[in-house]
């Protein structure tokens, strides 16, 4: 089986809503890069709804199926957290987060209501989700002396690389991901070019 290059992943936010016996629960989907990420929007979304009894959430990051998370936040074990991180799965994607907000209608649902009520919300926030394919990257740091930064810069774009950080003075810093079906070809160049060094900076990006 040959190495996958791509991943599918949303390009922007969206939302759902399922209703059950008076509770409602909103879905919220968001693409995300890192579990800091997480955070803001949790942190965003209970300022918006500071009365809702639940903010359950699941994520994954990554291509290598090791950065998740599935968090019930209060419901039964199991019966929100779990059945949203499937719904992610099941439709192929990544870097992507869900939160599921509940407001309480009054009436228990029961573990089997619960699992199909997160369920159907996620299912309805990534189906309303814009797709996007994106390469994989492996994340390097580059430094070199400014007259080399034409060279750099170009050779990164022929790469069809992604600048995550540049710090342009005297001395250059930049951090890019270039994609792995283009890593070997474009290092190679990059090291030709005289004085610049090249660092890993952490895990394959998607």
């Amino acid at each position: 089986m040959s190495e996958p290059y791509k991943y599918q992943t949303i390009s922007g936010e969206s939302t759902g809503e399922f209703r059950d016996r008076g509770s409602k629960f909103l879905a919220f989907a968001y693409p995300i890069a890192t579990p800091d990420d997480v955070k803001r929007h949790l942190q965003t979304l209970k300022k918006a709804h500071p009365k809702a009894v639940h903010h359950c959430y699941a994520y994954r990051i990554g291509t290598d199926g090791l950065q998740y998370r599935a968090n019930d936040d209060g419901e039964p074990s199991g019966s929100a957290g779990r059945p949203m991180l499937g719904q992610i799965d099941s439709a192929e994607i990544t870097n992507v987060l869900v939160v599921v907000v509940r407001y309480f209608g009054g009436t228990l649902l029961g573990v089997p209501g619960l699992i199909n009520a997160y369920k159907t919300a996620t299912t309805e926030a990534l189906a309303n989700a814009p797709r996007i394919e994106k390469w994989i990257e492996k994340n390097v740091e580059i430094h070199f002396d400014y007259p080399a930064m034409g060279e750099v810069l170009h050779l990164l774009k022929q790469a069809d690389a992604t600048i995550y950080k540049q710090d342009l003075q005297l001395f250059c810093i930049v951090t890019a991901g270039i994609p792995t079906v283009h890593y070997e070809l474009c290092v190679a160049r990059l090291e030709e070019i005289r004085g610049l060094s090249i660092k890993p900076d952490g895990d394959e990006k998607g």
